[in-house]
């Protein structure tokens, strides 16, 4: 299978893991939060948010552009220590994290 397909597929993971965890939101949020400079959009949104409105859109634009992906990505620690209080009820969507960071950096080697 293709990085891309894998890519693809790993998204497709993350979004219903969101969606089974209740962090799916229907509500797409205000505009002004996209504005952020800073990582992960640490100021402005909740690492979910950040997961669903600019990674998932921004990786799915990437491989159906036939684009360059990533070559260095470590999202999944972030999202570990975000989510430190309740890691075990998101374990899974970690997992698939971290899955995704190792299919890119296995790219670089």
């Amino acid at each position: 299978m293709s990085l891309d397909n894998q890519v693809w597929q790993l998204l497709g993971e993350i979004e219903q893991l969101m969606q089974e965890q209740a962090l799916w939101s229907s509500c797409a949020p205000e505009l002004s939060v996209f504005e952020s400079n800073e990582p992960f959009c640490i100021d402005t949104m909740s690492p979910e948010t950040w997961l669903q409105w600019v990674f998932i859109p921004r990786m799915r634009a990437l491989v159906e552009g036939h684009n360059p992906l990533p070559a260095r990505i470590a999202i999944a620690p972030y999202f570990e220590e975000a989510f430190s209080p309740r890691a075990e009820n998101h374990q899974s969507l970690i997992d698939a994290l971290y899955r995704i960071d190792q299919l890119l950096n296995k790219e670089v080697l």
